[in-house]
């Protein structure tokens, strides 16, 4: 130990001291469980030198006086702050020992005044919010037992027809389940007023193409109110023109095949599988005309509905353009309502010629015109089947300012195949009567004009003075009634095309065949 003593006190160089200090292996470094005595033994040679042991003794001796010396300059170098975080430490704890007095006393006058004052008193205002509270969640209650119960009374306005409120209360009951979103019980019942929501707009959308035949005011407008509640008046009226369409197709297919089945006298149902150009070829000569008849009812009481529909919108409009004229406050409203508009009405006149021009009636009629012989027919029902079509040609003018020029090839073809037919045997007939019938002069009244025969009454007609349209005056013109107009509410115009026969021909021969009226020979 003295002699350690006088290795550290003894002046060193800092220098020579360091590198005394790097001269040590690093095994001295490794850990406090390092065993230096055993270590130190193990590397002992087998043939010990006295000498050589002093000398490696004296360097270890060295190395551990540099050691020591360098722990207590730096304990010295540390000194000043180690007495600082002392009295630091003993401050701290000065402080915790009053810290602790002052929350024993504030605990000692807590437990006073708990039981002095404090504790009635928080005990009424916990039992007051607890009554808010189970008044809250009994709203709350009552409101999911309302919500669990809508779909009772939404399926009875739907049995009512009554779209625009069934829709108006699910959207409210939506609303609604979103606020209680947090009751585990409401994430079902939201899933199942999305459903019934769904259901709602597929039931619309039956109600919507039952316009298709038989245009109702009441019930259209109801439609049109629960589609703008589901913002959906476009898709309505993209919807509406399908359907349309697909009543067209429908409700020719029926009708042919009707009169199919009839005339076959059987059900098989063969019919059924052909396409409406092939099932036109099983029309019957008897069968033609009512079905010509009843088709063109059919068509009509289709485009009256598109008529009566596109009416509607019109009236709307101006009833809508009047009300926000007069209350312009929703500027963004009104903009979209306007766009809405706009888009519907160029969606209907596109219809128009769509319906008429396009795969639809025009298509369709030519198709059953075509699908038939009429060389064959009487001279009369030939003369019917030409009427009809040119009434129909005339809703055609008159529903979309169309020609119908599909119509007319159509009728054209079977004009010339008919009369070609006709003229053929008619001059064969004559041939006979020419060359096997004896000619006597006919008794007639002396009051008989040739156009009081049949065949020779359009004469009458052309005689007649006639003005033209362009020569007409204007009042007459503006007050011409066209048939959608006429037939807008009731009837049909080709229903009387049935009865149009032409009146009897006028007796015009002599009494007894030989006398005339006046007595005369």
């Amino acid at each position: 130990k003295e002699e350690l003593r006088e290795l550290r006190e003894e002046p060193t160089d800092p220098q020579a001291q360091q590198e005394i200090i790097n001269s040590i292996e690093e095994v001295y470094f490794s850990n406090d469980s390092f065993d230096i005595v055993k270590y130190e033994l193990e590397r002992l040679p087998p043939v010990l030198s006295l000498q050589e042991l002093e000398e490696y003794r004296d360097k270890l001796k060295q190395q551990q006086a540099a050691v020591s010396k360098k722990v207590a300059d730096l304990i010295l170098e540390k000194q000043p702050a180690y007495v600082q975080e002392l009295e630091r430490v003993t401050s701290l704890q000065t402080g915790l020992q009053l810290a602790a007095v002052i929350c024993t006393n504030g605990r000692r006058h807590l437990n006073i005044a708990k039981e002095g004052f404090t504790q009635t008193s928080l005990g009424l205002l916990a039992n007051q919010r607890k009554r808010q509270l189970l008044i809250g969640l009994l709203k709350s209650l009552r409101t999911i037992k309302t919500l669990q119960r809508t779909d009772v009374r939404l399926s009875e306005m739907l049995e009512e027809e009554d779209y625009p409120g069934a829709i108006q209360l699910c959207l409210e009951c939506q609303k609604a389940a979103s606020t209680f979103k947090h009751y585990s019980c409401i994430s079902e019942l939201n899933s199942k007023l999305q459903d019934t929501l769904e259901q709602i707009e597929e039931q619309l959308d039956v109600a919507l193409s039952k316009i298709c035949k038989n245009f109702d005011i009441s019930h259209y407008t109801k439609v049109q109110q629960a589609y703008r509640l589901l913002g959906k008046t476009q898709t309505a009226m993209d919807q509406l023109h399908m359907h349309f369409t697909q009543a067209i197709h429908n409700t020719v297919f029926q009708v042919v095949l009707g009169y199919v089945e009839l005339c076959a006298g059987n059900t098989d149902t063969k019919f059924q599988k052909l396409q409406y150009k092939d099932l036109c070829t099983h029309i019957t000569s008897d069968s033609y005309i009512p079905c010509l008849a009843d088709l063109c009812k059919a068509l009509w009481e289709v485009m009256l509905s598109y008529y009566r529909t596109m009416q509607w919108h019109e009236n709307h409009d101006q009833d809508e353009a009047a009300t926000v004229s007069a209350d312009g406050s929703n500027v963004i409203g009104t903009e979209e309502n306007s766009f809405d508009r706009s888009y519907v009405k160029k969606k209907l006149e596109h219809g128009l010629s769509r319906i008429w021009q396009g795969r639809d009636v025009q298509l369709k009629v030519k198709t059953y015109l075509l699908g038939t012989d009429l060389s064959n027919f009487k001279y009369d029902d030939f003369i019917f089947v030409l009427d009809v079509t040119s009434r129909l040609m005339q809703v055609g003018e008159e529903f979309c300012g169309s020609k119908s020029e599909v119509l007319q090839e159509s009728i054209r073809k079977q004009s010339v195949n008919y009369f070609k037919t006709y003229h053929r045997t008619r001059l064969e007939e004559l041939r006979m009567f020419l060359e096997n019938e004896t000619w006597e002069l006919c008794p007639v009244k002396s009051s008989f004009s040739i156009l009081q025969l049949h065949e020779f009454k359009f004469m009458e007609q052309s005689r007649s003075p006639s003005v033209s349209p362009s020569k007409q005056p204007a009042s007459a013109l503006s007050t011409t009634v066209t048939l959608f107009e006429q037939y807008c509410n009731e009837g049909n115009p080709f229903e009387i095309q049935a009865d149009s026969k032409d009146d009897e021909t006028e007796d015009v021969l002599a009494s007894n065949g030989v006398w005339s009226v006046s007595g005369e020979k």
